[in-house]
């Protein structure tokens, strides 16, 4: 059975959808709304906080600025090579950003599957907690995030890796 909620955020609404597993449930996707790829609420999903209650407790802590690392079960998804580099993602400390790159490097990838990390980061099915937000460009830059680049400093911000700006 797949249950579902959303809850609001500083960030908007996040969609949260679970697999139960009859121990509990393992989080499948958070997402955000106008993010690309974003899976929507099918009616076969059972809307029901209830099996979120820890998922949100730590969300809440988290923008808060109580938590720095999720310890939420996941649903298992995706290819070896995506789930090699969402490995990689969670290894990430909050409060600091890593590139492309250097991601890569860690992975033992050569320079020119430094494109296909990018899709496999990209299409990571846990935005926030599976922390994709901490990976920038080797200039800086703020290289895409599925829920928009604004969410991407936002977060980035929030952990203090990022100065605020003053306008």
């Amino acid at each position: 059975m797949t249950a579902c909620t959303t809850i609001t955020s500083p960030l908007g609404d996040l969609l949260l959808v679970g697999e139960d597993t009859g121990d509990g449930i393992t989080l499948a996707s958070l997402s955000m709304p106008g993010q690309r790829n974003a899976p929507a609420i099918r009616p076969d999903l059972r809307q029901d906080k209830a099996p979120f209650a820890d998922v949100i407790r730590q969300l809440e802590a988290y923008f808060a600025g109580e938590l720095t690392r999720f310890d939420i079960p996941f649903t298992p998804g995706g290819t070896d090579f995506q789930r090699r580099a969402w490995r990689a993602l969670e290894e990430i400390p909050y409060g600091t950003t890593t590139t492309y790159g250097a991601l890569a490097g860690q992975l033992g990838l050569p320079r020119e599957r430094i494109q296909a990390l990018g899709a496999a980061i990209g299409a990571n099915p846990l935005l926030l907690v599976r922390p994709c937000h901490r990976v920038i460009g080797a200039d800086g830059s703020m290289r895409g995030y599925a829920a928009g680049v604004d969410r991407k400093v936002h977060l980035l911000t929030h952990e203090g890796a990022l100065q605020p700006t003053l306008l």
